[in-house]
């Protein structure tokens, strides 16, 4: 996947105008912002498209902890400035999951392997200081949507958003070495060293079956744009 600094990856579009950042300058001195402030964690990890497995790409979350039991991330392709805000990620407990209906649970995926295998990963963090959010995290489940595919090439954001995978030890979760390779070098760690780390932080007792659908029923879940009639008088849902 081409990082945000490529060239081939700048949106279409007017380079930014005196009179704009002055705009930007003077919203930025006079409004909050809340909600983006409290996006404290970046997390360097790595995500499968669900209707298409052989697409793996480097994703970054900026998490905002909204309590201990749901995180809700916005999604980029790098952690450059300029970086393309590719989708966006919610996580929730083992506890919130199994509340959940039989047909949401299907479009959630698990987290431990990607904790243990050493792919979740916190740049610049030392590991003794997430230890903690790690044992938490192999506990919970995510929802993934990707929003731009940039890896395929897409200017701008185009057609349906793809429901996106966790890394996992079989099959087609498998990582491609290379992809982990780069990303190890840019940080200066090694997944390798992370997952043997890792190895005494206790497996969940049992990672629902609804997740990973993948792996257990070989199907996967896309979306697809229709038109409809307009039923504005119906009760939703």
């Amino acid at each position: 996947m081409a990082s945000s600094g490529d060239e081939d990856q700048v949106p279409p579009g007017d380079p930014v105008t005196v009179s704009t950042l002055v705009i930007d300058a003077g919203t930025k001195i006079m409004q909050r912002r809340l909600p983006v402030k409290q996006m404290n964690t970046h997390v360097s990890t790595f995500a499968i498209y669900g209707g298409d497995m052989s697409r793996q790409i480097e994703t970054h979350h900026y998490i905002h902890r909204v309590n201990d039991e749901f995180l809700q991330c916005a999604v980029f392709a790098s952690d450059h400035s300029d970086a393309p805000l590719i989708g966006i990620e919610y996580v929730i407990s083992d506890r919130l999951y199994e509340n959940l209906p039989q047909d949401e649970q299907k479009l959630w995926h698990s987290h431990a392997y990607e904790v243990k295998s050493g792919s979740w990963a916190y740049p610049r963090l030392p590991e003794v200081v997430a230890s903690p959010e790690l044992k938490n995290i192999a506990k919970t489940y995510g929802k993934f949507w990707c929003t731009w595919q940039i890896d395929r090439g897409d200017k701008l954001p185009m057609g349906a958003p793809e429901l996106m995978m966790s890394p996992q030890g079989v099959g087609q979760g498998v990582l491609r070495p290379e992809l982990v390779k780069r990303r190890d070098e840019k940080y200066n760690i090694s997944t390798d060293e992370l997952k043997q780390r890792r190895a005494e932080i206790a497996e969940p007792e049992w990672i629902n079956p609804m997740a990973d659908y993948w792996k257990q029923h070989g199907k996967c879940f896309v979306l697809d744009i229709v038109t409809v009639e307009m039923n504005r008088n119906e009760k939703f849902p």
